[in-house]
């Protein structure tokens, strides 16, 4: 595939209209189509503004829906989670291919493999249509992940889809989902399968002071020499807490570590800035102390984490192999179990 030119990215800073208080299917799914009408508007009106050469567009974490609030795994995954390539994804394949861009984001996802289970999943869906890039939640405090069911995930999608990446005509995508970008593992993984362009769909406090996130986000881009654009929500509509609690600072940051545009706060369409993929791989090829992605000792990490198996994977899992679907208390409880672990290994 050649080289793309440069093109710019847009971290689309929306409201996110939540589904908790739907009583029934039929009206959350109703909630999620007027979302999505929203969102089309949106992004072929930030297109004309800012110019054709928008070809990817970010949206924040779990933009149709908000998060569950205390509701049962399986309830939330029956009123909130997609199905794979449903309608919705349908509907935005149709944005995607009508606004002639990218468009990455993140959903809660059923899968017929997990029943009574969900994944939180971020994705990329091309203008053909088609989603190029599924990459489910490796790290939640409330939710299943693909490492809790681990043994039969693997066995459904192989290991290459724990740390997917997209070859596209606009360079090489993965995909990092909110607070995850706080674990330099996972996007160092991705970096070394390939990753220039890291999408973060997150839902968080903006904050004038340097964050937890926000820090992360750009010690990111510097370890992996790759781009991150990070689409923030502009307020959560629909549940119990302050609308702008997750508001704002949506941003574009180069491989570098620079802030190459920032949004202010509510529905924005100013975090927006340039992609240069040749740039970047000129950079990662180019020798020197910048180029920390070459300098990686690998083998010395690998001995480092050896031996310290913390959180544990399967607890899923049945001894039958079989998806467990878990009671509110199960996280918590887990929780619990792995820092004594940690404190009897001296770890805290």
């Amino acid at each position: 595939m050649s080289i793309p030119e440069p093109y710019i990215a847009l971290a689309l800073q929306t409201v996110c209209d939540a589904v908790n208080a739907d009583q029934t299917i039929e009206t959350a799914r109703e909630r999620m189509v007027r979302s999505l009408e929203r969102i089309r508007m949106q992004i072929l009106g930030s297109k004309r503004f800012i110019g054709a050469d928008v070809r990817l567009v970010v949206l924040p974490e779990y933009f149709l829906t908000g998060f569950p609030m205390g509701e049962p795994a399986a309830l939330w995954a029956e009123k909130a989670a997609l199905e794979i390539d449903g309608s919705e994804y349908q509907a935005l394949g149709r944005i995607a291919a009508e606004a002639d861009v990218f468009i990455g984001g993140n959903a809660y996802e059923r899968d017929p493999h997990f029943p009574g289970l969900y994944f939180q999943t971020s994705f990329v869906v091309a203008p053909s249509g088609e989603t190029v890039l599924r990459n489910r939640r490796l790290v939640s405090m409330f939710a299943p992940s693909p490492y809790d069911v681990y043994d039969r995930y693997v066995e459904v999608y192989g290991k290459d889809a724990l740390f997917p990446v997209a070859d596209t005509e606009i360079g090489r995508l993965a995909a990092i989902s909110s607070e995850e970008i706080l674990y330099p593992e996972i996007a160092r993984a991705l970096a070394l399968r390939g990753a220039e362009v890291i999408i973060h769909p997150t839902s968080e406090a903006a904050s004038p002071i340097p964050s937890p996130k926000n820090i992360a986000k750009q010690a990111r881009a510097i370890e992996n020499l790759a781009y991150v654009v990070s689409a923030n929500s502009a307020g959560i509509d629909g549940i119990s807490i302050p609308r702008a609690s997750t508001d704002g600072s949506s941003k574009v940051i180069d491989y570098r570590g620079l802030v190459l545009a920032e949004a202010g706060y509510g529905e924005s369409m100013t975090g927006y800035a340039e992609i240069d993929i040749a740039g970047l791989r000129r950079y990662r090829r180019r020798p020197g102390m910048a180029n920390i992605l070459s300098r990686q000792p690998m083998e010395l990490w690998r001995e480092a984490y050896e031996g310290f198996d913390i959180q544990p994977r399967n607890s899923l899992l049945d001894d039958g192999g079989a998806p467990i679907t878990p009671t509110p208390p199960f996280y918590a409880e887990r929780q619990r179990k792995v820092i004594q672990k940690l404190v009897d290994k001296g770890a805290v």
